[in-house]
């Protein structure tokens, strides 16, 4: 990344800043499909799904964070995004995930058994984000 344009990736959450840091890539999961943002992108604004953010920051080498929703915007090469919570792969509490995952299923189990929509809405938003956590903490 020498003479080359660069982007400033920064990811926030209502506690606070999660990750700064410079690249020429940075790949996000909208909620109406993948985008791949370079320095002089066009000027955007979108909401993100809960999946990964992934930063170029090597050849064959990406830092990997986890976001549970929220937006990004990106203009005059800064890409801010804004997450209820958001967590770098290296922070992930594998064990903490795995109990969130559990608790959901059981949740979604008695909310389906209750006939319980709102619950199992909120549930299944709850497993899909452990499941997140678990997918980007298991990345090699």
């Amino acid at each position: 990344m020498d003479d080359k344009p660069v982007l400033t990736v920064n990811v926030v959450t209502p506690d606070g800043s999660v990750y700064e840091n410079t690249t020429t890539l940075a790949i996000c999961k909208t909620t109406v499909g993948e985008v791949g943002i370079m320095p002089n992108h066009i000027p955007m604004l979108a909401s993100l799904a809960i999946d990964e953010v992934r930063v170029k920051v090597a050849e064959d080498q990406f830092d990997e964070i986890a976001i549970s929703g929220g937006f990004l915007e990106f203009s005059d090469n800064v890409l801010s995004i804004v997450a209820s919570a958001a967590e770098r792969k290296e922070d992930i509490d594998t064990i903490r995930a795995k109990r969130a995952k559990e608790r959901a299923e059981k949740r979604i189990a008695q909310a389906k058994q209750t006939q319980d929509i709102d619950e199992l809405k909120r549930a299944e938003v709850s497993l899909r984000r452990a499941m997140n956590r678990l997918n980007i903490s298991s990345h090699k």
